[in-house]
């Protein structure tokens, strides 16, 4: 691999996904993506007592679904790249523990799986054969951990997100038929003063903007390159904000962009405000639909930008701003 202009790495053996796993709560499941997912859930606690144990199953059999779905066996895995939202990552690390594999706990926000992803494919091109890159969510965890306890019933604004419940998983190998990671574009902590937490979109689009300039300055590509630019989870508002500010920087991505958090629910069935968020957002409509549209060939070339808010309940407490990060991979057949 080399670095490519300020920020991005060039694969010159891009490594190969081979295969996807994934699995949403019931919200998700009513949704316009639902016939993509492995594995739909009925109700959030899936046979456990608590959220934050249902969070740590779903991830379990995620992983566990994209190694038979491979057709291998968990000792060819040489490492695992996991992350989530909870504190000290518990989801991953309590789900994944009876696995036996070398593992490393990632924290990136919502970006995590693309954080994953980037890390994953720098050990594919060094040490590793084989890969895993996992992330998960449970909106019921993150509204406790983050917001209110649910029992409140609080009233959300329109400018909130519904944290995605589900969890999606990805194999990378040294061999394989593709589709291929062939850069990846590290983002930049960028911190615009936003405070409102109830506001994602907003916190996160500048990061997101950020690191697709540096991603097209580096490559010399630019967004026509494309056949889809995707954002992880920066909802309906976020959305329309990247578009202006890439628009004031001089590139109109609106004609191949959109966002996995519009994606992912019916804006006008579904009361999730301003769309989807948390780890499995991108995680799953990656996992779910858009590693089939690439394998089928639908998608040539695509762009997944995973934006996260890099913040906590006591940053919020203390008046802090949010700041943002956003990771980009570059995946073509």
């Amino acid at each position: 691999m080399e670095k490519v202009g300020k920020q991005t790495i060039k694969f010159n053996t891009p490594p190969s996904i081979v295969e996807c796993a994934s699995i949403v709560g019931p919200k998700e499941a009513e949704g316009p993506l639902a016939k993509y997912f492995d594995k739909t859930l009925e109700d959030e606690f899936w046979g456990e007592k608590t959220w934050e144990k249902a969070e740590s199953k779903i991830i379990k059999e995620t992983v566990n679904t994209v190694i038979q779905k491979a057709g291998i066996s968990a000792s060819e895995i040489d490492c695992m790249f996991a992350g989530d939202l909870l504190n000290q990552c518990i989801s991953s690390s309590f789900g994944l523990r009876e696995l036996n594999i070398p593992f490393f706990g990632v924290f990136g926000a919502c970006s995590t799986f693309v954080e994953s992803l980037s890390l994953g494919a720098i050990c594919t091109e060094s040490f590793a054969n084989k890969v895993i890159c996992a992330t998960s969510s449970h909106f019921c965890s993150a509204e406790k951990q983050f917001r209110f306890p649910l029992e409140l019933g609080n009233q959300r604004p329109p400018t909130s997100q519904w944290t995605v419940t589900g969890s999606g998983s990805a194999i990378l190998s040294k061999d394989g038929t593709g589709p291929y990671i062939t850069h990846i574009t590290p983002g930049k902590i960028i911190d615009m003063g936003i405070k409102d937490g109830n506001n994602m979109g907003a916190a996160m689009a500048p990061s997101f903007a950020d690191t697709l300039i540096t991603h097209f300055s580096d490559t010399g590509r630019t967004p026509n390159y494309y056949d889809a630019i995707i954002s992880g989870d920066l909802g309906y508002i976020g959305k329309d904000i990247a578009i202006d500010l890439l628009k004031a920087n001089g590139y109109n991505i609106k004609t191949n962009y959109n966002d996995c958090g519009v994606l992912i629910f019916d804006k006008e069935n579904q009361d999730t405000h301003s769309g989807g968020s948390g780890c499995a957002c991108c995680g799953t409509v990656f996992s779910g639909y858009f590693f089939k549209q690439l394998k089928e060939k639908k998608i040539k070339k695509l762009l997944l930008i995973a934006t996260g808010a890099l913040m906590n309940s006591t940053s919020s407490q203390q008046g802090e701003s949010i700041p943002g990060i956003a990771h980009a991979v570059s995946i073509e057949i």
